[in-house]
């Protein structure tokens, strides 16, 4: 439209709005569109929507398509679109009334899928082979690999550079990889063209099937896997493992080889197990994810009866529950599940809703500048990395941050560090932080600084270096997540018996002495059940914060200490009572001797007897 970005057209994600009073067009997430709902309802400040990538059923989306159905059947002047490459139109047609479908012909050349002959035991050992087998030919043409996660990539590209090095006379080919964890600059490299014409070989996560597209990709080698985050919502606890993708995802990955000429897709999974094993869709986000931040969203919204709402594809009624019984457990809703004054006090923040807790408890505990920071912090993707090659040197600089008690605090210490350097891009380069995720914590920081201040008049108050103040805020968010000690690095949920375990890059890791209880972020399956960002909490305050769980026992003992009580108190009873008994015996001998003292001085003649009533009584 040939204007500037920010005028008529601008963009808005979360923490950042680039749009102006001028702007016609909108380009938006899911969630910040869901975001806007709250407050105007009816979403009278647009005339079309349109839902790209309706494939994908983000969480966001699938909650969006339940509240524009009925905003759509109120709102004659909206217009609804909603687009995908790859989707099962009939059923989204029919969830909005049976509305009319439109197919339009691709601008994509034409791709040429290949299948594995044989079922692939070891898919990087496949992709490599499958590169050198492209790479050798006299063509011309990129290749994009795609892998599950950043193991699977880093050891790719390791496999492939050793195994080219032994060809002799190869020709170069430059490898790139990508994953959300590699710094800005790296990642910038894949749309590079080389000047001499070297052969690019992209190995990519599941972040260039869409969000990404790289021009001059000819040639596509699909592994056939993802990461995917399940959430189990009865022990309370994230799985990111790898599963077999799609037939969506499938088709999608081989669309990225006709982006700008025809191409080739090498598959290598079998026609079988394409045909057989494969799901035609992904399992909705909405069905295997925490719904307690869309439960507090929608409360607010103003829908009392989450189990009657319309969703596509309902998530598990466990899974409704649990996020319910999470807000009640933090006073976000009332006994009869009503949102309560701090629930739409929370709902104000665009955070998940321990946080936004935490932020409110911390204005009356005093240490809001401090917890702030924390938040934002923990609202971007990891701000450390480890560099392939030097990951000593990485964990060495790292654990330079690294506060005893707590990772939280670690997090505030890295931040007040680089506040105390000015902000500086190569202090960051220098203790291998992503520069970008530091500057993304300062504008997101700025932004919830005006949410706290300005639309919630709440003030910002410092702790100064009483940091348990801090720990115990995050314990009145996270005491639900509570663990005590069990072993050497091993914990157990104090409420569901969950083993959990310190992450290795932890600060409470490998210390001398281990804390008998922990708060956690989140728990993640991965090799293990690992507490994301732990902090090291009184075994008090968890009975104050969270009295609805837990009880302090006055005599504090283990069983070992209550055995060695009892046998102490017996023993102590048996010497009260020999003494008594030896008391009683010194009574009855003195009494025998009492008596016949009396006998001899009433039977001696000429004797007058003395008055001792005592004696005379006994």
């Amino acid at each position: 439209m040939d204007c500037s970005l920010g005028q008529e057209v601008g963009y808005a994600i979360r923490f950042e709005d680039c749009t102006s009073e001028k702007t016609v067009i909108k380009y938006m997430t899911d969630g910040i569109l869901l975001r806007e709902s709250l407050r105007d309802k009816e979403l009278d400040g647009y005339s079309v929507i349109i839902m790209d990538e309706a494939h994908e059923r983000s969480l966001s989306t699938d909650v969006l398509f339940g509240l524009l159905r009925e905003i759509v059947a109120k709102r004659r002047d909206l217009k609804l679109i909603v687009t995908s490459a790859t989707m099962d139109a009939g059923k989204f047609s029919n969830f909005f009334g049976n509305v009319p479908t439109f197919t339009i012909p691709g601008r994509t050349f034409p791709v040429d899928v290949f299948y594995g002959k044989n079922v692939c035991e070891d898919y990087v050992d496949g992709a490599v082979k499958q590169v050198l087998q492209i790479h050798l030919q006299p063509t011309e043409g990129d290749i994009l690999v795609f892998m599950p996660g950043q193991e699977d990539i880093e050891v790719t590209c390791e496999v492939l550079a050793e195994r080219l090095g032994e060809i002799d006379n190869a020709p170069a080919l430059s490898i790139l990889p990508i994953y959300s964890q590699l710094p800005s600059d790296l990642q910038a490299k894949i749309f590079h063209r080389s000047s001499d014409g070297t052969r690019k070989c992209v190995v990519a996560t599941n972040i260039a099937e869409t969000s990404l597209t790289v021009d001059g990709i000819t040639y596509v080698i699909d592994s056939g896997y993802c990461k995917l985050k399940v959430y189990n919502p009865r022990i309370g606890m994230d799985a990111l493992q790898i599963y077999p993708i799609s037939q969506a995802n499938a088709n999608q990955r081989s669309g990225r080889a006709g982006r700008t000429g025809p191409g080739q897709a090498f598959r290598l999974y079998t026609e079988r197990q394409y045909k057989d094993e494969l799901l035609h869709l992904t399992v909705p986000e909405i069905q295997r994810t925490n719904l307690a931040n869309t439960v507090l969203l929608l409360k607010s919204l103003g829908v009392s009866d989450l189990l009657q709402f319309h969703f596509m594809d309902p998530p598990p009624q466990d899974n409704i529950l649990n996020s319910l019984y999470q807000l009640w457990i933090l006073g976000a809703l009332d006994h009869t599940g009503a949102l309560t004054p701090l629930g739409r006090q929370m709902a104000e923040f665009p955070l998940d809703p321990p946080q936004c807790q935490m932020l409110i408890v911390a204005n009356e505990m005093g240490c809001s500048e401090e917890i702030l920071i924390i938040v934002s912090m923990l609202s971007v993707p990891s701000i450390f990395y480890r560099p392939k090659g030097r990951e000593e040197k990485a964990d060495s600089v790292r654990e330079k941050f690294q506060v005893p008690e707590s990772d939280h605090l670690t997090y505030l210490n890295v931040y007040q560090q680089w506040k105390m350097n000015k902000y500086s891009g190569s202090w960051c380069n220098e203790h291998f932080i992503h520069v970008k995720a530091m500057r993304k914590v300062r504008e997101v920081r700025q932004q919830l600084k005006d949410i706290y201040s300005q639309q919630q008049r709440l003030t910002l108050k410092s702790c100064g270096t009483d940091w348990d103040v801090v720990r115990k805020c995050i314990c009145s968010a996270y005491f639900y997540q509570a663990a005590r000690l069990k072993g050497i690095g091993e914990y157990v949920n104090l409420r569901t018996g969950m083993p959990c375990h310190l992450h290795p890059t932890s600060a409470l890791y490998g210390l001398g002495t281990t804390p008998d209880y922990v708060v956690y972020h989140e728990l993640i399956m991965t090799a293990k059940e690992y507490m994301q960002c732990a902090t090291a909490v009184d075994g008090y305050w968890l009975a104050e914060l969270g009295p609805m769980f837990f009880s302090v026992k006055e005599t504090g003992k283990s069983g070992r200490d209550k055995r060695r009580q009892a046998v102490e108190h017996q023993n102590a009873m048996e010497v009260q009572m020999r003494e008594a008994q030896q008391q009683m015996e010194q009574r009855k001998q003195d009494e025998e001797k009492h008596k016949f003292t009396i006998k001899q001085e009433i039977v001696t003649p000429g004797a007058t007897p003395r008055r001792t009533p005592a004696r005379i009584g006994l």
